[in-house]
């Protein structure tokens, strides 16, 4: 009897720990809304109810039969010891099995949920985080990033107009037969944004080109080519084609010419010519447009035309990065220096997009040199421009912007570079704008936009997701004329590495807090360490 009740007691704190809500998962709960599983606790209950009937229905039979026969109930005994002792430690050895698997399912789902818990106690300290005030955060801006843009209107101007100079210049050194059409410079970024922060201080400038009639350029960007992986969204490939690979409307296309005649415009002897030139700009055996081999042309080419032009004037001219042949670096005998980009790109069809390699500032996101980024760049100034035309005279979302670049250059000059850029804080604000009324950008809200910055970007890092502004946005203005099939593609999350790049992604991270703790201080240290003396001789 006594084992009985043991086996009883056995079964029961069994289905006790066997329960899935002995053990809850702390972040957990079960849900109520599922019928599925519902049902399934419920036949599980009832089935350990009929198990347990079962061994009291079997304890019971045995005492009855024991009280005619002593004989019977001696050997009975022997054998319900037995069958008792194997029973007994077959129900320890589940108990033992049942404890340890809860065990372990609960340390394996601590180990799962340790990285997010660590991440929303840590996602708590950007609320917490006391900024500087209205007034110091004007003084900061004031004597400091005005201060040090003041020549950015003067910087603007020479580099135009130098720029132009040094196109003509390239286009008078070319062949306009087998060489690329270079048209003028197109003046994108920061700089013609008006909130350019760190120094040196760039201008960048875009660089269409074209192959020589009757070549020309076919693009194909990920939005409309499926062969196109996940891993490339931003991106697509450019096709050199020639006359036989479209058709024309030339009249030789239609009428089959004599063996005497021969149309100028078609003629076979110059494609061969030219399409031996522009084999040096594409892919070795395929007609795809090389990155490196436009790079190594346009280095060749303003080489030559600086080389034709720098009598003209008394500074010298090179480049700043070896990677990136169209980052060059005035240097004026003063000892002043202009920086500035010139990239060649590829105009997608009719529109204000183009095909880079990639910006100076941002290593290739891509390893094959067949696969172009496409730069949004030209939408997203006249999305800026027009916007702040509907805002408070004297708005702060540029002043947002620009301390908050300041703050993460000085934070990556401490803990080095990690997977933050400025065009990630770019984009924080665009989608922020659209987000907030226009009265909620007037300058007496500087302190409360600033915050709404960290925070959203604290919110982007903690989801591993930000997404263009420009591809997929339902909310675009239309006044961007952005084309259609890339406003209704699917959005492109510039967050993506950081899903596949656990290291980078905790640098990140820990890059982040790391500024906003420090921001306070760095905006204190530079507000009261620059007197009014310094911010009048720079002037």
């Amino acid at each position: 009897m006594q084992a009985g009740i043991f086996k009883v007691c056995l079964v029961v704190v069994t289905a006790i720990v066997n329960h899935p809500l002995l053990f809850p998962n702390n972040k957990t709960a079960v849900p109520a809304n599922d019928d599925l599983i519902v049902e399934k606790l419920r036949e599980r209950e009832e089935n350990l109810k009929k198990e347990q009937l079962e061994l009291e229905r079997l304890l019971s039979g045995q005492k009855e039969p024991a009280e005619d026969n002593p004989k019977t109930e001696s050997k009975e005994s022997e054998g319900a010891s037995g069958w008792d002792l194997w029973s007994t430690v077959s129900m320890v050895i589940f108990l033992m099995i049942e404890v340890w698997r809860q065990d372990y399912k609960d340390n394996n789902s601590q180990e799962q949920s340790k990285e997010e818990d660590d991440l929303l106690f840590i996602g708590n300290n950007c609320h917490g985080v006391s900024l500087p005030n209205k007034s110091m955060l004007t003084i900061f801006h004031d004597q400091y990033i005005r201060a040090s843009t003041h020549d950015a209107v003067r910087s603007r101007e020479f580099v135009e107009g130098f720029a132009d100079d040094l196109l003509e210049a390239l286009r008078s050194v070319c062949n306009r037969d087998t060489d690329m059409e270079v048209e003028d410079s197109i003046c994108i970024g920061s700089m013609y944004e008006n909130w350019r922060v760190n120094r040196p201080l760039i201008c960048d400038l875009l660089v269409p080109f074209a192959p020589p009639e009757p070549y020309h350029f076919r693009c194909h960007p990920w939005v409309s080519d499926p062969s196109i992986g996940p891993d490339k969204q931003n991106y697509g490939t450019i096709q050199v084609c020639g006359p036989d690979d479209g058709p024309s409307d030339c009249v030789c296309d239609r009428k089959r010419l004599g063996e005497d005649m021969l149309c100028l415009l078609h003629n076979p002897i110059n494609n061969k010519k030219v399409t031996k030139d522009l084999n040096l700009l594409c892919l070795r055996n395929t007609n795809y447009l090389d990155i490196d081999q436009v790079m190594k042309w346009f280095q060749t080419a303003v080489t030559k035309a600086w080389g034709k032009i720098s009598h003209k004037y008394e500074f010298e001219l090179t480049f700043s990065h070896l990677d990136s042949p169209g980052a060059l670096r005035v240097k004026f005998k003063s000892g002043k220096v202009i920086s500035f980009n010139i990239s060649p790109v590829v105009q997608y069809e009719d529109t204000d997009l183009y095909f880079i390699s990639h910006f100076p500032s941002t290593p290739r996101g891509v390893s094959s040199s067949i696969y172009w980024m496409l730069s949004f760049a030209v939408y997203e100034r006249r999305f800026l421009k027009d916007f702040a035309k509907k805002l408070p005279e004297n708005s702060c979302h540029l002043s947002c912007l620009q301390i908050m670049t300041f703050l993460h250059s000085k934070q990556c000059h401490i803990t080095g570079p990690s997977g933050l850029t400025m065009y990630h804080l770019k984009t924080i604000l665009m989608h922020l704008l659209l987000r907030r009324p226009y009265s909620d950008w007037g300058a007496v809200m500087l302190e409360e936009r600033l915050r709404d910055m960290f925070k959203s970007l604290e919110k982007s890092l903690l989801e591993k997701k930000l997404y263009h502004f420009m591809v997929g946005n339902g909310k675009l203005p239309e006044t961007v004329n952005l084309p259609e099939h890339f406003r209704e593609a699917e959005p492109v999350n510039l967050f993506r590495s950081f899903v596949l790049n656990r290291d980078l992604y905790q640098k990140t991270l820990s890059m982040f807090y790391e500024m906003l703790k420090n921001a306070t201080v760095v905006i204190n240290e530079y507000s009261l360490h620059l007197p009014n003396g310094h911010s009048n001789k720079m002037h």
